[in-house]
């Protein structure tokens, strides 16, 4: 390496040229006059060109002498023989004279060169995030289209400004604290607007006056913010999630430290809807006041059996007999094909499934692994198949060329494929007017599990059914379920002995009294010697 050299010049111009006196000005002899600059030679480019560090405008020697020095210890990394680590640390320099940028930190240049990471990177998180969700597109859609919402509207107007090294666990827990401090805000404007469309809604549309008012709530909800989901404490983990899947990859392809700030944020702790069972208790209290005691609700056997009853002629009976036993998922029931069901082995393998992507629907591959799963059918169920092929079969000849082909079991008249959403908006139709107590289609899967739990049928069994990948999973989510069947199950044991009597906590004064003593515990008489030792102390 060659040394470096220090510089000394001014700006003073010879009066009758004009030119630049340079070395020659008479004032550089003294201290305070012009400035000091740095020249060091660097390693050719690639190319072979000769390239130069200068840097100037120093005040003292002292300062450019740091500076050569900083910039001959950046220099110093690579080993003599490493011609490509000279050239990497030259390009660096090289790039921070042409965008009159400060010289990188030493300590972190030099890790950044021990473990190959790119010594100019100036990523910004945002950029990163773009490069990440590029290669994720192999992942199933839906995964694809969550990790684009969580990008789209949290992490990168939050984080997408910070360089991708700068990336500190603090920036994280600021977005998160801005989330919820959002929260807070769109709660309240929500209440507002719905305060507003309430006195709408009650103010009759008859007479000057009224109509009068109904125009200016009107011209209210037209200036509030619409309605808006939160972003609540259950969605908050996946946006963590997210963005430390794409720490990682940046961690793996070394464009940033091996530390991960996202893996070390701690949140405020959710908590995940139980599934609860319409009692009359709920119902009554439902109709009352029109709230459901949780956002997951599920039939109990009877209401499930009036439900199948009221929709036994309906088209679509089998779909809503499938999710009710066996628990298949909206989209998977809608994506079933004729080459999945086996009549001889009374069976339905779930290997596809409709996704439904805004409002468009594409086939796409089950949930999760677990997904791909064999359901055994019971015989009605079976049979009520072989039916309803042959009831297609009848639709095909009768649409005739009109006829769609999706090879799948439950379609529209002409053979096309459902629309997921179209089935839940139908099942809520029918609910309505079944009279029962709402739930969502997706509830009727946890129909399905509620039912085979109170059959007795072994968890693992269920959670299998079901395409859980974990049992836990399945405790998790019907716990409550779990718990109800465990008081059955104590109320069972107790009747399975019989009472001869009643408890005495049982029997009431006004009742008759038996003519036999109620049964006491014996008493043992003390002993002499306890008796004589009571005496002596008396």
């Amino acid at each position: 390496m060659k040394n470096g050299t220090i510089t000394r010049r001014c700006r003073c111009t010879d009066p009758e040229t004009g030119k630049a006196l340079g070395a020659s000005c008479p004032k550089l002899e003294g201290r305070r006059h012009g400035t000091f600059g740095v020249f060091q030679e660097l390693d050719p480019d690639q190319d072979g060109r000769r390239r130069r560090f200068r840097r100037g405008g120093f005040e003292t020697s002292t300062k450019a002498k740091e500076e050569l020095d900083r910039v001959r210890a950046l220099m110093a990394i690579p080993e003599e023989d490493d011609a490509w680590g000279k050239t990497q640390i030259s390009d660096l320099l090289d790039n921070c004279v042409k965008e009159k940028s400060p010289l990188p930190d030493y300590d972190e240049t030099r890790r950044r060169f021990q473990t190959g990471q790119a010594l100019n990177s100036k990523v910004t998180v945002g950029e990163w995030l773009d490069t990440w969700l590029t290669g994720r597109k192999r992942l199933r859609r839906g995964g694809v289209a969550r990790y684009e919402c969580d990008i789209r509207i949290h992490l990168k107007p939050h984080l997408g400004h910070l360089r991708l090294d700068k990336l500190r666990v603090h920036h994280i827990d600021t977005m998160f604290d801005a989330i919820n401090e959002q929260n807070l805000e769109i709660q309240e404007q929500n209440t507002q607007r719905r305060a507003v469309a309430a006195e709408l809604k009650a103010t009759p549309n008859k007479g000057a006056e009224n109509r009068a008012r109904r125009k200016w709530f009107r011209a209210q909800l037209d200036a509030m913010s619409p309605f808006r989901r939160i972003t609540g404490l259950n969605t908050q983990p996946h946006i963590r999630d997210t963005l430390r899947a794409a720490l990682n990859v940046a961690i793996a392809q070394q464009v940033m430290p091996s530390f991960n700030p996202a893996a070390h944020v701690q949140l405020l702790p959710g908590t995940k809807p139980k599934a609860l069972i319409w009692t009359d208790e709920r119902i009554a209290r439902w109709e009352e006041t029109g709230e459901k005691p949780s956002p997951v609700m599920v039939w109990t056997p009877e209401q499930a059996a009036v439900f199948l009853d009221f929709v036994a002629q309906d088209r679509l009976y089998m779909l809503w007999r499938i999710i009710a036993f066996r628990g298949t998922r909206r989209g998977e029931a809608c994506g079933l094909r004729w080459e999945d069901h086996s009549a001889k082995a009374r069976s339905l393998a779930v290997a596809t499934q409709l996704v439904q992507d805004g409002w468009e629907v594409h086939e796409g591959a089950p949930k999760t692994d677990s997904g791909f799963r064999l359901i055994a059918l019971d015989e009605e169920t079976n049979d009520g198949l072989l039916a309803l092929k042959t009831r297609q079969q009848q639709e095909r000849e009768a649409w005739g060329e009109g006829w769609q082909d999706t090879g799948r079991l439950f379609t529209q008249e002409d053979g096309s494929l459902l629309h997921p959403g179209k089935v839940s908006d139908l099942f809520e139709r029918l609910t309505v007017a079944a009279g029962l107590p709402p739930i969502r289609l997706h509830d009727l899967r946890h129909v399905a599990a509620t039912l085979m739990l109170a059959a007795g049928v072994d968890i693992k069994v269920v959670s299998e059914t079901l395409g859980h990948s974990d049992t836990r999973i399945t405790r998790d989510i019907y716990q409550s379920v779990l718990d109800d069947l465990a008081r059955d199950a104590a109320e069972k044991v107790v009747q399975l002995v019989p009472h001869a009597r009643k408890p005495l906590a049982a029997v009431r004064d006004d009742e008759p009294k038996s003519d036999t003593a109620p049964w006491r515990p014996r008493m043992v008489p003390p002993r002499k010697d306890d008796a004589t030792q009571q005496d002596r102390s008396a």
